[in-house]
């Protein structure tokens, strides 16, 4: 039963999740930081030391840094970001870049101090900015998620202080009242005016990246690859669709997108498919809310016990919530959209994170797939049943064993892929 309470709280989540940000949200993340920095210090620092964590140091490894001609990495992402100035953005704080910044961007790389190192706090999420100007200095500090501000300082004094434990809830929203009949629930009586703005924004945004990404020639141009060598089925151009945006994104498109769990890429693969997919059916606009409104939640759900950086790809979490979502297209209730769920976690669990670039794309389109094909098992009478690998009786029961999975179960494989990619990255 959905309560006055649980409804308004699943309304809040959607607003604290579905929010804009242009460019992959961990470089984001780094030059919100250092504009945060930059801002208190009052001046274009000399020198910068950026501390990460070797989770957010993976993903900026490799992964286009927007409006900066094509750079990559934190020190590129860093100096952006106190280019900017505008820490008030925050996901979009490299959105209004002007050419002349651009040019003064360059320049500062060439000839500034920038320092990376990891990271000694035992966070998986962590970033620390220190700058320094004539004796001056300032630093920022985020930890657990994006925009998680800890701790700003200038000179030495203590402008903002926040405590941060590790695991600790971050979030302003209770996300264990989350279960996927209650999603299903609230989806079927969800006032439309109460989600409407924030879904029709995702719409917006996220197609038109994916369009942009379809016309360009971005990355490794996965989407155009799979609509020329698999055709325009509506199967193919849902995966087709939610790649192309991301070899966009990953790729310096000046687009925004909205977000998912902190991951644009999560954004992308939770609503692009079941946008499609209701185009072809001719659903009303009303229907298209709904499915979206299941397939956040689900992504949210499913995503809310692994953790913001994990060694299992979000996006295997996104596909599953795509699934649900265009089983409510085809009218699927909560045992279709159940079915759906378990079929797709079966099908796509152990995809691994290497971090933020082009093959992002290409791991979107399996995850898309496995949620497609979870949901024509279920259409089809197919189930997995408890006892099949990591499936067990009840889809939440399901989806905690996924959690574990990917939190415990996957750490010395992050440790792993970590140590394989960024053995260099410090030192260079």
């Amino acid at each position: 039963m959905i309560t006055e309470k649980i409804y308004q709280e699943y309304i809040k989540i959607l607003q604290e999740e579905l929010i804009p940000a242009m460019g992959c949200t961990e470089p984001i993340a780094v030059a919100y930081c250092a504009a945060l920095a930059g801002k208190a210090l009052g001046s274009q620092p000399e020198k910068v030391i950026v501390k990460a964590s070797p989770n957010i140091i993976k993903n900026v490894k490799s992964v286009v840094v927007p409006n900066t001609g094509g750079q990559r990495g934190i020190a590129a992402a860093a100096a952006a970001g106190i280019i900017t100035g505008n820490p008030d953005a925050k996901l979009q704080v490299l959105a209004d870049i002007t050419p002349e910044q651009m040019k003064q961007l360059a320049e500062y790389l060439n000839h500034g101090e920038f320092l990376v190192e990891k990271s000694e706090k035992p966070y998986v999420f962590h970033i620390e900015v220190s700058l320094f100007a004539e004796g001056r200095t300032a630093k920022a500090e985020i930890a657990g998620h994006h925009t998680n501000v800890i701790r700003l300082e200038k000179d030495g004094d203590l402008l903002l202080h926040k405590e941060y434990e590790e695991q600790a809830h971050t979030h302003t929203t209770d996300r264990s009242l989350l279960t996927v009949a209650q999603i299903v629930e609230f989806a079927d009586c969800v006032k439309i005016p109460d989600v409407q703005e924030i879904l029709q924004r995702q719409i917006d945004y996220n197609t038109a990246i994916a369009e942009e990404g379809l016309q360009g020639a971005y990355g490794a141009k996965i989407g155009s690859i799979l609509l020329k060598s698999y055709g325009r089925s509506i199967h193919n151009r849902a995966k087709a669709y939610a790649a192309a945006a991301s070899d966009a994104r990953m790729n310096g498109c000046e687009l925004p997108v909205i977000i998912n769990s902190g991951s644009g890429n999560q954004g992308l693969t939770a609503s692009l498919p079941v946008i499609i997919y209701a185009r072809e059916l001719y659903v009303s606009q009303e229907t298209l809310y709904r499915a979206l409104v299941v397939s956040n939640l689900v992504t949210i759900h499913l995503k809310t016990g692994i953790g913001p950086l994990s060694a299992y790809c979000g996006a295997t979490s996104a596909g599953c919530g795509a699934g649900a979502g265009i089983s409510y297209l085809y009218g699927g209730g909560c045992e279709e959209i159940t079915h759906t769920i378990v079929n797709a976690v079966a099908i796509g669990s152990g995809m691994i994170c290497d971090g933020a670039k082009a093959s992002c794309a290409a791991k979107i389109a399996s995850a898309v797939e496995s949620g497609l094909l979870g949901m024509q098992m279920q259409r089809s009478g197919s189930e997995f049943h408890g006892g099949d690998g990591i499936v067990v009786k009840g889809v939440e029961n399901t989806i905690r064993n996924v959690n574990i999975l990917a939190s415990e179960g996957m750490k010395e494989t992050d440790q792993t892929i970590i140590r394989l990619m960024t053995e260099e990255t410090c030192k260079n």
